[in-house]
């Protein structure tokens, strides 16, 4: 009897043995595994946490990038600025956008560049309607609208302003000299102002001054255009262009 006990507490001590052996085996398992996740875990915000950093880095560079460009560009326009402030680089590079909006949206045989009259005088361009010509002429004040951007006082403003509205009649007289009906133009001309602000400063305010050039320029045939109003002007031209080629063909059929 007492050998049966002791075969049963041996096979119980080794199931017990067995059983603790098992439920470690188990515990360390599960460790692994958790220890494996959390690896796996840490290992993937590690790697986006570097992608992160990496896309930071990314930007940073090209965010200095574009700075250096925005710097660059400052320059070009500083450049540009001090370029306009004399006067013949300024005059071209209004007779350059006038020559753009023209390449633009005419045909080439409906306009000319540099057009020389019989007496000597050259306007910028000139638009070819039918037998006669619209004379374009590009006018930039700008040196007086800077100044009336300057000023710090009402008094100094009025001052300038006076002095803006006696540079823009005389640019209008200017212009006024190319409209010449013995040479086939039409009875007015387009002086053309290359800058909306310029423009708007030039024809649209109402204070007295603005609205005397404005009333001078219809009384001399001069018409101010800026370049949204001109490239209307030019898509009336092209459906009137367009018209005229209509009416000829339809003469050339009738005639034949």
């Amino acid at each position: 009897m007492e050998i049966v006990i002791l075969i049963l507490l041996v096979v119980l001590l080794v199931i017990l043995v067995a059983f603790f052996l098992w439920y470690r085996f188990r515990q360390d398992q599960r460790w692994k595994e958790q220890s494996d996740i959390l690896s796996k875990t840490v290992g993937e915000r590690i790697a986006d946490t570097t992608k992160v950093f990496g896309d930071v880095k990314e930007r940073l560079g090209e965010l200095a990038q574009r700075t250096e460009q925005i710097q660059e560009v400052g320059k070009d326009i500083s450049n540009l600025q001090e370029i306009l402030r004399a006067p013949k680089f300024r005059g071209g590079f209004g007779e350059l956008l006038l020559e753009r909006l023209l390449a633009d949206i005419l045909p080439r045989h409906n306009y000319s560049l540099q057009y020389r009259f019989r007496d000597g005088e050259t306007v910028d361009a000139v638009i070819r309607i039918g037998e006669n010509l619209v004379p374009i002429d590009s006018k930039f004040p700008l040196e007086d609208f800077e100044r009336i951007l300057a000023s710090e006082s009402e008094e100094e403003q009025a001052t300038l302003r006076r002095q803006f509205t006696r540079t823009i009649k005389k640019h209008i007289d200017d212009v006024a000299k190319y409209i010449l009906p013995d040479e086939k133009t039409f009875d007015f001309a387009l002086m053309y102002i290359p800058a909306e602000n310029v423009y708007y400063e030039t024809i649209l305010r109402g204070q007295h001054e603005e609205s005397e050039i404005y009333s001078y320029s219809l009384q001399k045939r001069v018409i101010p255009v800026s370049p949204n109003t001109f490239y209307a002007y030019l898509q009336a031209i092209v459906l009137g262009l367009k018209g005229l080629h209509i009416e000829k063909t339809a003469r050339d059929i009738l005639g034949h």
